[in-house]
């Protein structure tokens, strides 16, 4: 839960860098992905409720707030996909072991949503390394990005 909440720090302080840059498609991705990733830890905060389990939230380490191109923020953001990944089959694991059945349900929902994430974020990268230079292709992808917005999915 704790690492979704600082997932959702590491995306806006990644939309500020866009926005600084001026890129506001850019920036209003990361925007989205940071609610994205909040709504993630809500829903594992509602689960560790609904099993009788307190939530206890921590502090977090500061994010990135430093990139040299928006290729940078993109293959950053893939590679922290690739880490929550890790830590989201680390608990599985866990719950396997511990034959809790209904943990091993619910983080199903997570597995499946970081295989999304990361061919999402692999998908980005791979476009703007084919763009590189090309200036009507990177417009053309930041004005894309303008229109995105997060619809919580329906349970």
């Amino acid at each position: 839960m704790n690492f979704e909440f600082y997932s959702s720090h590491v995306y806006l302080a990644m939309a500020a860098y866009c926005s600084g840059e001026s890129l506001d498609g850019f920036a209003n991705f990361f925007i989205v992905q940071a609610e994205e990733e909040r709504f993630h830890a809500m829903k594992i905060y509602k689960y560790l409720n609904d099993r009788g389990r307190r939530a206890t939230l921590s502090g977090m380490e500061h994010p990135n707030n430093e990139y040299k191109s928006v290729l940078d923020v993109f293959e950053h953001a893939y590679h922290h996909e690739q880490i929550v990944t890790k830590r989201i089959y680390d608990l599985s694991d866990i719950a396997l072991n511990d034959r809790e059945h209904a943990t091993i349900h619910f983080l199903k929902w997570f597995i499946d949503e970081q295989v999304e994430e990361e061919a999402m974020f692999d998908s980005i990268v791979q476009k703007l390394k084919r763009i590189d230079k090309d200036s009507n292709a990177f417009f053309m992808l930041d004005t894309e990005f303008s229109q995105r917005v997060f619809t919580p999915p329906a349970n």
